[in-house]
Order: structure tokens, then C-alpha cells, then sequence
């Protein structure tokens, strides 16, 4: 499979994120960048470019932007998702991880713990969402729809 090889997040009308968030977007973006796979699908019999692919990652008017292009800028694709499938599922993973950040903080390692696998599973139902929004339009394993999805949330940071 092809995978992304360069990641622009278009954060700038958001507000500061918490040294919480910019950390874990830059863990995502680092890691998404070392091991991922997304391919774009054959579709109605065309062509589709090649990866690897430069995504430029976005929210405009109320929509998930993907905005895809090769290793030589040329247009890939571009798809819209709606925000709504993901609303629920990135405010439960923002209160989960202020409980965790909190609780890593003041509390001993077993409640860390317990915390910290709510998390991984709304992580995971976030994940599971993205890859149902993608499908027919990009294929990707559930690390690279993970990472993304934690991407996802730094830009609902704010709204």
C-alpha cells in the first residue's frame, strides 16, 4: 500500500492548544510519518495517482477536508467529510484525556491506568469512525486511521 509522506495541518484559526494537545499532535504527526498506509482506491475504472501522498488535513465550513496531492504536488484527490459522525466521539476523547492529564498528575499508577484504557478505547471508536467515513475513498490500517483521528481532534480544539 502507499502511505503519506507529509502532513500540513491548517490549525491557524484555531485557538493555542494546551501544552497537552500540541504535545499529542506532535506525537501523532511524527508517528504517522514514520509507519502508516493509505492508498487511494481504483475508482469507476480511472486512474489514481500513485502515492506516497502530501495531505493537507483541514476544517472548512463544518467539513473534514482531505486535500491529497503527490510527491510532485500534483492533484490526488480531495473528499469532505461531515463533522457530525465524529462530534460525540471527539468530546468523549477530550473529557477522557483531561481526566487523564489530571490524573497523572495526583493519582497513584493503577487509576492512571484504568484511565488511560477509557481512552484507548474511545481512541479506538474514533478511529473506527474515520475508517467508515474513508471508506470507498481511501484505504487505511487502524494505526494510520488512529493517528489521524487524533489529528481529527486537534482540529475540533477550540470549536
Amino acid at each position: 500500500m502507499s502511505h503519506i509522506a507529509a502532513i500540513d495541518l491548517d490549525d491557524s484559526n484555531l485557538a493555542p492548544p494546551t501544552p497537552e494537545i500540541e504535545q499529542e499532535r506532535k506525537v501523532a504527526m511524527f508517528d504517522l510519518l514514520e509507519d502508516n498506509s493509505f492508498a487511494l482506491p481504483t475508482r469507476d475504472d480511472r486512474d489514481v495517482p500513485a502515492g506516497p501522498y502530501n495531505l493537507h488535513l483541514s476544517i472548512k465550513e463544518k467539513r473534514l477536508v482531505f486535500s491529497l496531492t503527490t510527491a510532485d504536488a500534483e492533484p490526488a484527490a480531495q473528499f469532505l467529510l461531515s463533522l457530525g459522525p465524529f462530534r460525540q466521539v471527539v468530546k468523549d476523547y477530550f473529557q477522557i484525556c483531561e481526566s487523564y492529564f489530571e490524573a497523572v498528575k495526583t493519582l497513584p499508577p493503577h487509576q492512571i491506568e484504568t484511565i488511560d484504557m477509557a481512552r484507548r478505547g474511545i481512541h479506538n471508536e474514533g478511529a473506527r469512525v474515520l475508517q467508515d467515513r474513508l471508506d470507498g475513498k481511501a484505504n487505511v490500517d487502524n494505526d494510520t486511521a488512529r493517528r489521524l483521528f487524533t489529528l481529527i481532534c486537534v482540529l475540533h480544539f477550540g470549536r
